[in-house]
């Protein structure tokens, strides 16, 4: 029987096919180089291979865009007529996939670790829950799914990337040291390991390490900034954000122009980025000019209100800086018409107050944006995202009390963020203009 690397078979595989699967799953764990056009070629080679069309499936729905995760669902109708009598592999990755494609996340990789609790080595079933837990904000699996499948990788090839995984477990975990310890451990065996960079950056901005973030991101670009790197933007981002804290507000906005939004991207994750990154500048005063027309304009291919609220609360941002509030409001009139299910509910517990309390911010009701963002910031295993992308939902409500004149309110927010960052600049000033509004 054809195995991957990592031992597993795969049935219907030809050697070929194979080899082809492996350099997909080696670029989604990468992020950089197509890993779609290798499963194309390996079914075009093996017409039974299966986990070629599950894999494929994979990376369409966690791009979490209507579009793709559609054409994931016609894959799903594709195997189950192609394939009546699918390998135990095949049926579990199938089950994670059709929660996943309704939007029932938390289902999905649940299925998936119930599998990887067997199968430890499945890369596959680890990348793809990896992301699943990134999408939920689920900090403890996000740490622990790596954490149980790795002591079974001892020799095995791709290891490094588990260690990748991990540190950004950890990192979500709160659990800081370690996590960079992790970070450094994967980046010492493989320099390009994108995720891993990734972790270590965020540790360096949830300790408040800007400065040392910043010129380890910028020492590290040869390794990150790849052209084909489907996370560059996400890390010129997280430099941006060093920027912020530091005070360096014209990096940041050059940043945007000379990096973030140059190839005018359509991925959601990198417009989700441009988002927040506006948004922020904006919210602490600086002028972003018309840069908003183009991002909303942008976002109307993928905010529908469904597919994935996260996505929804960036739309809003964009649609909102842009002049748009009815398009963002839209957004939630869309939601009540989605099929009952998780992504129903995370817009209606989370992403109707967010996107509400943004509008509100916007109108000037600063009362009222404080009222609706203050409980809609407690994101726990829903919602999506990291800490770093929801502080933007405590960015605006820390605003919303300074300029609303809520004391009290203000200062607890002021005080929680210089507790976690005391050598922001951002949070010093956010200090000082509330304590001239007393």
């Amino acid at each position: 029987m054809i195995q991957d690397r990592q031992g597993n078979s795969l049935p219907g595989a030809s050697p070929k096919a194979a080899e082809l699967f492996d350099l997909s799953c080696r670029r989604f764990a990468r992020f950089r180089g197509d890993p779609v056009a290798p499963l194309d070629d390996a079914i075009a080679d093996s017409p039974e291979f299966g986990m070629a069309k599950i894999a494929k499936a994979w990376i369409y729905v966690m791009s979490t865009e209507p579009g793709a995760t559609a054409g994931a669902r016609r894959i799903l109708r594709d195997i189950e007529k192609e394939h009546p009598a699918p390998s135990e592999r095949e049926v579990a990755h199938i089950e994670a996939l059709q929660a996943a494609t309704v939007g029932n996340w938390t289902v999905a990789g649940r299925v998936l670790d119930m599998w990887s609790a067997f199968h430890p080595r499945d890369y596959l079933a680890l990348l793809a829950g990896h992301q699943i837990d990134f999408l939920t904000a689920n900090a403890r699996n996000l740490r622990d799914r790596i954490a149980r499948a790795l002591p079974a990788w001892d020799k095995v090839p791709e290891r490094s990337f588990l260690l990748g995984m991990l540190a950004f477990g950890l990192e979500e975990a709160g659990d800081y040291p370690r996590a960079e310890a992790a970070g450094r451990e994967a980046l010492e065996k493989e320099a390009d390991d994108a995720w891993a960079h990734h972790a270590v950056a965020h540790v360096m901005e949830m300790q408040g390490r800007a400065e040392e973030g910043r010129d380890f991101i910028r020492r590290r670009r040869a390794h990150w900034a790849q052209p084909d790197s489907f996370l560059k933007i996400h890390n010129w981002w997280h430099l941006a954000l060093c920027h912020l804290e530091l005070g360096e507000f014209e990096s940041a906005l050059q940043l945007y122009d000379d990096e973030i939004r140059a190839g005018e991207s359509t991925i959601a994750m990198n417009l989700a980025d441009a988002a927040a990154l506006l948004w922020r500048l904006q919210v602490i005063g600086v002028d972003v000019g018309e840069r908003w027309d183009e991002l909303a304009e942008a976002w109307t291919q993928h905010a529908d209100g469904r597919c994935y609220p996260f996505n929804d609360m960036h739309a809003a941002m964009a649609f909102i800086g842009a002049g748009r509030r009815n398009d963002a409001l839209d957004l939630l009139v869309a939601a009540e018409g989605a099929e009952p299910g998780e992504m129903r509910d995370w817009m209606a517990q989370t992403g109707r107050p967010v996107i509400e309390g943004l509008v509100a911010f916007d109108r000037g009701h600063y009362m009222e944006a404080a009222e609706l963002l203050f409980p809609a910031r407690q994101i726990y295993g829903t919602f999506g995202g990291s800490h770093a992308q929801r502080d933007v939902i405590d960015w605006t409500l820390t605003e919303a009390a300074i300029r609303g004149k809520i004391h009290g309110l203000a200062d607890s927010l002021i005080a929680e963020r210089l507790s976690l960052r005391p050598g922001s600049r951002i949070n010093r000033a956010f200090q000082a203009r509330s304590k001239k509004e007393h």
